[in-house]
């Protein structure tokens, strides 16, 4: 899946941007106070964005 793909699923979702790190972009759930790193790759494995939207608790991406 494409990275801007991913995180326009979470954003979708309610998930805001919280920071940037060296590697990775800190995405955070208001709902319910949970953090998630998105790597700044151009494609992000499956398993990997299924893991990030089960860590924000979001629906998984199709």
């Amino acid at each position: 899946m494409k990275r801007r793909k991913s995180i326009q699923h979470l954003e979708e979702h309610g998930c805001k941007f919280l920071r940037e790190g060296r590697r990775h972009t800190v995405y955070y759930n208001p709902s319910n106070r949970k953090t998630s790193t998105v790597p700044r790759h151009n494609e992000i494995v499956g398993a990997l964005a299924r893991k990030i939207c089960k860590d924000l608790e979001v629906p998984p991406s199709k």
